[in-house]
């Protein structure tokens, strides 16, 4: 077959048979999706199925195809099928981690954002946070509210004052009982 190709074409050699087979898996993942397409859409006109779930059929199909398509191409670069496995599931436990870890931090600094919107209490005001209708919950002067949290400031009966600092999402946990600054209850 080297006979056949001319000289200044044999060193490309490689790089045409790799381009060919390339060109042949995108063909043929083509035409599987074409041809799998037009079998769902037969199938649910036929049994009369709910067209969310022919869309939903057909989209699943296409990623399948092109998932296949897309690994087995890397496999002609010479990328395994385990590396890529190995490494995308190694990212997804770090994300999830990572979610997990970063998940109460975004959920105060939204509810943050929400206290400032909404403002089920001001600055200053008296709040109490209640447990439930029978025992008492923290209570205290709001004197600060900052991305993570909100200080409160209790009066003891002994006289001394002391800080309080309250997640933010703990407000939209529990019920709140709230007086206008600084008025006790």
């Amino acid at each position: 077959m080297k006979e056949i190709i001319p000289l200044w074409a044999q060193p490309w050699l490689d790089v045409i048979e790799l381009a060919t087979q390339i060109a042949l898996i995108v063909l043929a993942a083509w035409l599987l999706r074409l041809v799998l397409r037009r079998l769902v859409r037969r199938i649910g006109e036929r049994y009369n199925l709910p067209p969310e779930l022919v869309i939903g059929s057909r989209r699943l199909t296409s990623f399948v195809i092109y998932s296949t398509a897309l690994l087995l191409i890397l496999d002609r670069f010479g990328v395994s099928g385990t590396v890529l496995w190995t490494a995308f599931t190694g990212f997804a436990a770090v994300a999830a981690v990572a979610f997990f870890a970063a998940w109460s931090v975004l959920s105060n600094i939204f509810c943050t954002l929400l206290i400032f919107t909404v403002r089920p209490f001001r600055l200053y005001d008296q709040v109490e946070l209640l447990e439930n209708g029978e025992k008492p919950g923290l209570k205290g002067q709001v004197v600060d509210i900052n991305l993570i949290y909100t200080t409160l400031q209790e009066s003891l009966p002994d006289g001394q004052d002391t800080v309080l600092q309250v997640p933010n999402s703990l407000f939209f946990q529990r019920s709140i009982r709230r007086w206008r600054s600084g008025v006790q209850g």
